[in-house]
């Protein structure tokens, strides 16, 4: 083994960025200066504006430097950056970075830490505990744990896990499913595909314990086809776990079988509800279906079946590491845990933040995010997504867990944040949240369909100034449909942000 360790994210955000230049520049130079260096594309720690990230293992733990640029290697070499030399992009330990040690990481603990198809780094580093643990307790056991945890659904919905578990448990068939919806779509979220890239293993493990838990024997992992650094990666590590025996027909050895298999999407942001998914699963157009029966009960092929998020099912592994109540402490509420916050457009430090729940938004935005890259005010943050409301800087102490985002007619969603500055129009993002309806709409029902169309064309004449008051009344009827009367999310949430930009910032509408 080399004596000093590199580590370069070969995440796709560092990449984007240049980090596959950096590292190649980095392995010039080492090969000749001929230092016994060994370099390792790691995944991201998720401080977006600091990346490429490099960094350093040294006696006293891991330190990083950056931004780095490929003309800044020879520099870092020059300080001997590889013993922790002193450099301007120098920000010394990793971990404390003022903006990741104030984190609370659970399910990211290993991102950005291992090599990410390294199943030694992943076990070294805490993976497997829960696993071997589960394969040890009852189906109905690992169930319980998993609901005193008070773990939710992270894709949006905030549905108890436990309880989805132990439906399909009790419910009687010859085969039943784990299907992870990896279908990521909501603007400024990046966590499923950080994780993914970044510790792959944690995601597989978690599946195969939702295996044991309901009595199913195969996964599929729905990822989408804008992810191909995570496809590539979950296929690797998939194939990785064949290898030493965690997939298969005996489970690390335990007799239970257990196969999990990548199904890439083809867009459809429809798809992210999970009764599209399945139907795109089975090879049909993404659709929504009625309900019930609810997929617990009757869900792929007709199958009980668990559709879980990325992070929902990436958590679970610490939960049975750890123990339910360790897990519980975290939280406020009916919201226990951990969420990943995801900051995105105009920040100055845009990236992950995995905090308990109950952190504001103000303390997201102004103290991790650091206000606007661009120094403009901060007029509005869109919460949970396309279909998310807009907040305004005097909402922003609201508690960022389900309940209180519910009590403010907002919600939490996948935990995306995005920050718009005082130049937005707010007319004009209501108007995109109608169009994104009508876009995506998967045409099942009327509401969606037609509502969204009306919505937009209603939203042009105000905009254009055109009897104002008539439309913002029939505006408000078209949203009331769609909320009553659609058949899921898309048409029922589009009204969300729409009515939000109209409560708070009615001067945008002629008000």
């Amino acid at each position: 083994m080399a004596d000093v360790r590199i580590y370069v994210p070969g995440d796709a955000a560092a990449v984007s960025v240049g980090a596959d230049t950096v590292a190649k520049r980095i392995q010039q130079e080492v090969a000749r200066q001929k230092i016994d260096i060994q370099i390792i594309r790691n995944g991201s720690r998720g401080m977006f504006w600091l990346e490429p990230l490099v960094e350093v293992e040294t006696p006293e733990g891991r330190v990083a430097y950056g931004p780095i640029t490929e003309n800044d290697v020879a520099g870092l070499f020059d300080a001997k950056f590889w013993s922790g030399g002193d450099h301007p992009l120098f920000h010394g330990p990793t971990e404390e970075i003022p903006y990741f040690a104030k984190q609370e990481r659970l399910t990211f603990a290993r991102c950005g830490v291992i090599d990410p198809l390294s199943l030694d780094d992943y076990e070294a580093n805490g993976g497997l505990i829960g696993l071997r643990r589960a394969l040890k307790m009852s189906p109905a056991a690992i169930v319980d744990d998993v609901t005193q945890s008070g773990l939710r659904g992270r894709g949006g919905a905030g549905f108890p896990t436990g309880i989805k578990w132990k439906t399909a448990l009790n419910t009687p068939g010859d085969e039943k499913y784990i299907c992870c919806n990896a279908d990521e779509g909501d603007s400024g979220t990046f966590a499923d595909r950080m994780l993914m890239e970044g510790d792959p293993f944690s995601l597989i493990e978690g599946m195969i314990i939702a295996g044991r838990a309901v009595g199913a024997e195969i996964g599929y992992i729905y990822l989408r086809s804008e992810y191909p650094h995570a496809i590539d990666v979950m296929r690797s590590a998939i194939d990785v776990c064949k290898a030493t025996g965690l997939l298969g027909d005996s489970v690390d050895g335990s007799g239970d079988a257990f196969h999990v298999y990548v199904r890439v999407g083809a867009g459809a942001y429809i798809c992210g509800e999970e009764s599209s998914m399945l139907e795109s699963l089975e090879g049909k157009r993404g659709q929504v279906k009625v309900k019930p029966p609810i997929p617990a009960i009757s869900g792929l092929f007709g199958k009980p079946t668990i559709v879980n998020n990325v992070l929902s099912l990436a958590t679970v592994p610490v939960i049975l590491a750890e123990g339910a109540d360790h897990y519980k402490d975290f939280g406020m509420g009916r919201s226990r845990g951990t969420q990943p916050f995801q900051l995105a457009g105009d920040i100055a430090r845009g990236g992950l933040v995995e905090k308990a729940f109950g952190i504001t938004l103000r303390e997201l935005v102004e103290e991790f995010g650091g206000g606007t890259h661009s120094g403009k005010p901060i007029r509005a943050v869109q919460a949970g997504g396309p279909l998310g409301a807009y907040i305004p800087q005097t909402e922003f102490d609201v508690a960022m867990d389900y309940e209180a985002l519910a009590d403010a007619g907002a919600m939490l969603g996948h935990g995306g944040i995005v920050v718009f500055n005082d130049t937005v129009d707010m007319a004009r993002q209501a108007r995109f949240a109608m169009e994104f309806c009508e876009i995506e709409s998967c045409g099942k029902c009327t509401p969606c369909r037609i509502g969204a169309v009306r919505g937009k064309e209603t939203l042009d004449k105000i905009i254009a100034g055109e009897d104002r008051t008539e439309n913002l009344a029939i505006l408000e009827d078209l949203c009331d449909l769609m909320v009553d009367g659609s058949l899921c999310a898309m048409g029922g949430l589009t009204p969300m942000p729409v009515r939000s930009a109209v409560k708070y910032f009615p001067e945008d509408f002629g008000g």
